[in-house]
């Protein structure tokens, strides 16, 4: 019998270009995936991968193989979207894995999942907190169920054609001051103004980062960044004690207090756009259509000038 879970591997291979990257994308490790391939070599009696240089590509046979499993592993996604409907037209059961963002964890979802569990107590809604990037990547490859993602300004975000994307709303980033800098009593920031400050920003490999450096293209040098934290916390903290400048997401952020101000900034690049990806084979789940139902409403008392649920 042919492993599906083998095939689903086999896929990734195809799609993410290597063994390394496809392992990655399923939150497996690279000999996991390998193992599985060489099991699914074994069971079918046919060589399935092909060493080229120091990768590999998908045999004919092997490519033969994705092609045909690929509406078995989507009926198998309607199966399984079938099941979480629990079987009585008003009771939603099942469950929904997440992969959402930082801010969007704090500010939405917390929230959401807790009215959840009280309106729908049969229905499981597991989170994952994960980068953009990584969202994509966990519910394509069918790790997730449904993902919350955000693109700031023109930073790039593929969604592959198999995920549906369905927009939620807008959130909106200011640069945060402590209120005895300079510029603290100004309305609003230029990027040329604030291109020579020490800023403190996420991690290189962040979309967050990228989004920062886009806010500063044109800028010679900008952004001096001298700090670096995951946490838009953090962030807040370092600006207090005014050794840097920090640009934070309205989205999830605590009050900032009296020693801190927001400015906003004329860029387009501080300005993001959040949505939520599932499969186009989930799209009659019931379970998914609640969730998403939850996370429009709370979606619809949104707004860029508060960028955080109302209270």
């Amino acid at each position: 019998m042919i492993d599906l879970e083998a095939v689903v591997s086999l896929r990734a291979v195809a799609t993410e270009g290597s063994v390394a990257a496809a392992a990655t994308s399923l939150g497996f490790t690279p000999s996991a995936v390998s193992q599985q391939i060489k099991r699914l070599e074994r069971d079918t009696g046919v060589a399935l991968l092909e060493r080229v240089g120091r990768g590999v590509v998908l045999t004919e046979s092997a490519t033969r193989l994705v092609v045909s499993a690929t509406p078995i592993l989507a009926d198998l996604e309607r199966v399984r979207a079938d099941l979480h409907g629990g079987g009585e037209p008003d009771r939603v059961a099942g469950e929904i894995r997440i992969g959402a963002f930082s801010t969007v964890v704090r500010g939405v979802m917390v929230p959401l999942i807790a009215d959840l569990g009280r309106r729908h107590p049969d229905l499981r809604v597991p989170l994952r907190e994960s980068e953009p990037w990584e969202t994509v990547a966990l519910v394509a490859s069918g790790q997730r169920d449904l993902g919350i993602v955000h693109r700031w300004g023109n930073v790039a975000l593929s969604i592959p054609d198999h995920l549906v994307e369905t927009p939620l709303f807008t959130d909106v980033a200011d640069v945060i001051l402590h209120r005895g800098h300079p510029l603290a009593d100004r309305t609003e920031l230029r990027p040329e103004e604030i291109g020579g400050e020490p800023w403190v920003a996420t991690f290189e490999s962040t979309i967050c980062r990228q989004w920062l450096r886009r806010l500063f293209d044109g800028v010679g040098g900008a952004p001096r960044i001298v700090h670096e934290s995951m946490e838009f916390e953090n962030h807040l903290e370092i600006a207090r004690a005014g050794i840097a400048v920090a640009l934070v997401p309205r989205l999830g952020r605590p009050p900032l207090g009296p020693d801190l101000v927001a400015i906003p900034t004329v860029s387009p690049e501080s300005i993001r756009e959040v949505s939520a990806i599932h499969r186009r084979t989930m799209s009659d789940s019931p379970a998914l259509l609640t969730v998403l139902d939850a996370l429009a409403e709370r979606a619809e008392g949104m707004t860029t000038d508060a960028g955080r649920l109302p209270a």
